[in-house]
């Protein structure tokens, strides 16, 4: 199979189930970004100081091309039979963060992003996946796009937060509060 067919030449692309769109219709932008997130994990899963989290990492990246399938599907014409989200995926990410935070001082401000680079990747990759949200929602409120998305991608959001302060703090990173200056 070749990568290139040459029918997007023109600024169109089909979502599974034939229907053809502008490559700039949201639905389009909402997947992209969903890839997009995939692939700072992947940059953030290739660094060093993040190795013991690499098999839960790559769990979320499969997790993303479900999505990303769901999300490139025409819901009234789309008949292939793609992976699901499950409850049982967000009770995971849930479980995740509820381990990390036992190891973790109390939050008692928001934290600037930075203090090392997996910390940062961290953070960029948490930004990346809040626009996805958002795009989803938007999505939803225009045509059909699965809630459980939404939610996953919310709590995958705070994930990355939770992994932010857990790896600054195995790193022996200054987690550095913000204090608003009035």
């Amino acid at each position: 199979m070749k990568i290139y067919t040459k029918k997007g030449d023109e600024g169109q692309t089909s979502l599974i189930g034939g229907t053809r769109v502008s490559k700039s219709h949201l639905r389009i932008e909402t997947y992209g970004t969903v890839d997009e997130l995939n692939s700072w994990v992947g940059y953030l899963r290739d660094h060093d100081g993040v190795k013991k989290h690499t098999d839960f990492l790559m769990q979320i990246q499969d997790r993303l091309f479900t999505i990303g399938s769901h999300l490139a599907a025409d819901p009234e014409k789309s008949k292939m039979k793609l992976p699901e989200i499950t409850e049982q995926d967000i009770t995971t990410l849930e479980n995740q963060m509820d381990i990390m935070d036992k190891s973790l001082p109390e939050m008692r401000s928001f934290v600037l992003p930075g203090g090392h680079e997996a910390v940062s990747r961290c953070h960029i990759t948490r930004c990346v996946c809040r626009r996805a949200e958002r795009l989803v929602v938007s999505l939803s409120e225009q045509e059909s796009a699965e809630a459980i998305i939404i939610k996953y991608l919310n709590r995958l959001s705070d994930y990355f937060f939770v992994l932010s302060r857990y790896l600054a703090n195995e790193l022996n990173a200054t987690e550095r509060p913000w204090e608003a200056r009035f």
